[in-house]
């Protein structure tokens, strides 16, 4: 993946998010309010994250973990599989949060070597996004929290999706200009 690909993507995304909040706030509310306790969003987030981490381990070297890879990836099936039947609460957040860790190795790699002034928009979200997903996996609940206070005023929500719009668009530029 390019510089310009992965921040035009993660632009487009942005965006989009903030667009549906401010377009169509009560369904977005009702939406995301669900969304932590979701089993359904839960068993896609965490399949997908699963599938990935398990696609990244297989295609590591022999120097990595020797012989017990094949261990490593059947462990790692296992606490996915098995946290879905025994840890179902906040499943969705975890699972959003591992992917989104993912994803921002991906990006992080796309930036890797180029130019300070070209990445920074990039970068900056990105580390902002890492800390949120290690904070959010951690204590899922607060993801929770945070939803009722947003939604809790319509002047934190407008402005909460504007900024999400408007950075966006600003990665969306800057994705042009490399």
């Amino acid at each position: 993946m390019t510089l310009f690909t992965a921040t035009l993507i993660t632009g487009l995304v942005l965006a989009f998010l903030g667009s549906s909040i401010l377009i169509q706030r009560n369904q977005s509310e009702r939406v995301f309010k669900a969304f932590p306790r979701s089993s359904s969003a839960a068993a896609i987030l965490l399949g997908l994250a699963t599938a990935w981490f398990v696609f990244e381990l297989w295609h590591l070297g022999e120097a990595d973990f020797g012989n017990h890879k094949n261990k490593l990836i059947l462990g790692f099936i296992a606490v996915s599989f098995l946290s879905y039947f025994y840890i179902p609460d906040f499943l969705a957040v975890r699972g959003l949060a591992a992917f989104l860790l993912m994803s921002a190795d991906k990006l992080l790699d796309a930036a890797y070597m180029e130019d300070p002034q070209s990445r920074l928009f990039l970068v900056t979200f990105v580390y902002l996004m890492i800390m949120v997903c290690m904070y959010l996996g951690s204590l899922p609940y607060r993801l929770r929290d945070f939803l009722n206070w947003l939604y809790g005023s319509t002047i934190r929500s407008t402005a909460v999706a504007i900024s999400c719009f408007i950075y966006g668009l600003l990665l969306v530029g800057v994705a042009f200009t490399y």
